[in-house]
């Protein structure tokens, strides 16, 4: 087990799933009545990792699409996820639905497990063993499931000023991994 693999892995995907830049998104959520059930949420989003780990790649060759195409491609989704997260700006649209329940669309996909984490999960299965994504995974899904369950408490404690700034932080990280990545596949 090489724990520096999976410290990169975990960082990594907690830069591109961002759950602590998505917070305000779902704290606004819930309070426009959406329920959002952690357990479900959590479980959707890992069966969706899981499934891409394993099969990304033959899903790519399907289409005829190499993993460095992939790669790239999801270099250039990792750079405008970072640019919208630095510099406020929407280029993906939100979409939710008004009411009911969105544990699984938008929570679980694709907030959680949307493009730039699967084409992120694909880009590290280059570079990383699978056992390290997989624990790096799972520390990222026991982070998510912790603050789903917290949010009502979070919305309370979380200043719109620390929320924006943590955002921004991670807006730099994501850049930089989205041009360390275009690197690595040019």
């Amino acid at each position: 087990m090489n724990v520096a693999a999976i410290f990169s892995v975990s960082l990594i995907l907690f830069s591109v799933i961002d759950i602590i830049g998505s917070l305000p998104v779902i704290i606004n959520m819930k309070k426009e009545g959406l329920h959002i059930n952690p357990a479900v949420a959590t479980g959707f989003a890992a069966t969706i990792m899981l499934l891409f780990l394993f099969f990304g790649a033959s899903i790519l060759g399907a289409f005829g699409i190499s993993v460095s195409s992939f790669a790239l491609a999801g270099a250039l989704i990792i750079f405008l996820i970072g640019l919208e997260m630095l510099l406020g700006i929407r280029v993906f649209r939100d979409t939710h639905e008004e009411g009911g329940s969105g544990s699984i669309v938008p929570i679980a996909f694709p907030l959680l497990a949307g493009a730039g984490t699967l084409t992120t999960i694909i880009t590290l299965k280059s570079e990383y063993d699978n056992g390290s994504i997989i624990i790096g995974i799972a520390i990222n899904l026991l982070i998510i499931y912790i603050i789903l369950r917290s949010t009502n408490w979070l919305s309370q404690k979380l200043s719109p000023q620390t929320a924006t700034a943590l955002r921004k932080i991670f807006g730099i990280i994501l850049i930089a991994i989205a041009i360390q990545m275009f690197k690595d596949h040019v």
